[in-house]
């Protein structure tokens, strides 16, 4: 992962299993997440992707929706990320 792409790299793929852990289709997320209908399943596509980059309101949203903490979609390694979903659920 290179440097520079490091905080959109990850958030790509911890908004993707994210989503799988909840069940949810790409659809559902952005609709849960205040996206328009028409364009949610591609939205979230392309977030996942890296083709676009959500901005700090769409992903606090996304978060939202998939009922998780904003940090976790950033968290530098796997460790930290688990930390702090076991920290929201205390």
């Amino acid at each position: 992962m290179k440097n520079t792409n490091k905080y959109r790299d990850l958030f790509c793929l911890r908004l993707k299993e994210a989503r799988f852990k909840k069940g949810l289709s790409q659809k559902e997320l952005g609709k849960l997440a205040g996206i328009d209908e028409f364009v949610a399943s591609t939205r979230i596509n392309r977030y996942e992707q890296g083709i676009h980059e959500a901005s700090l309101d769409t992903a606090g949203r996304l978060a939202e929706a998939l009922d998780i903490p904003l940090a976790y979609l950033y968290a530098e390694d796997d460790k930290l990320a688990e930390m702090i979903l076991n920290y929201r659920k205390k």
